[in-house]
């Protein structure tokens, strides 16, 4: 079977799995929320420090506040920069290595006004570096960047401070 074939098959595994057990508590260990397919391997863990930016749109409903776009710095074990997160989402490496990604699945953070954790599929490469074969990513760990609970009017912005876990993986060939 090909490699696409191969990350095709783990990659609807995965949906499945979303799917069966997003209510599932207990057993599952909090990192499981969005694992990974089997087989993945771990490219790079970066910590995320920025915020969600929020923008209050007007519906037929009233007004309420929508996500616009995260923005973020990326770090290594050490506390350096290695990167940028931003809209997209796109995560751009200093090596030159960026990836655009959508969202597979989603699950509630375990921590209050948390935003929730992620596995987000990998749709667009550019140059080449640690980013260069990545095909999955998940966010997990995070800690506040919920939209505000306050109304909004107007065309307002809110940018709530975050913080997160970002796991970028290959599909092993």
């Amino acid at each position: 079977m090909s490699p696409e074939k191969d990350a095709a098959m783990a990659l609807r595994a995965l949906v499945l799995l979303a799917i069966v057990v997003p209510g599932a508590t207990g057993a599952l260990a909090q990192e499981e929320r969005v694992p990974p397919p089997p087989g993945a391997r771990m490219l790079l863990e970066a910590a995320a420090q920025g915020v969600q930016i929020y923008t209050c749109q007007k519906g037929s409903d009233g007004s309420r506040w929508v996500f616009t776009a995260p923005d973020a710095a990326l770090f290594d074990a050490a506390g350096r920069q290695i990167g940028t997160h931003f809209a997209g989402p796109t995560w751009q490496m200093d090596d030159g290595s960026k990836i655009i990604g959508e969202v597979v699945s989603q699950a509630p953070a375990p921590e209050p006004h948390a935003i929730a954790w992620l596995l987000l599929r990998v749709t667009s490469h550019a140059g080449s570096g640690v980013l260069g074969d990545a095909a999955l990513v998940r966010r997990v760990d995070t800690q506040g960047g919920a939209a505000p609970t306050t109304p909004c009017a107007g065309t307002q912005e809110a940018r709530m401070r975050y913080a997160a876990r970002y796991l970028f993986y290959a599909i092993r060939q």
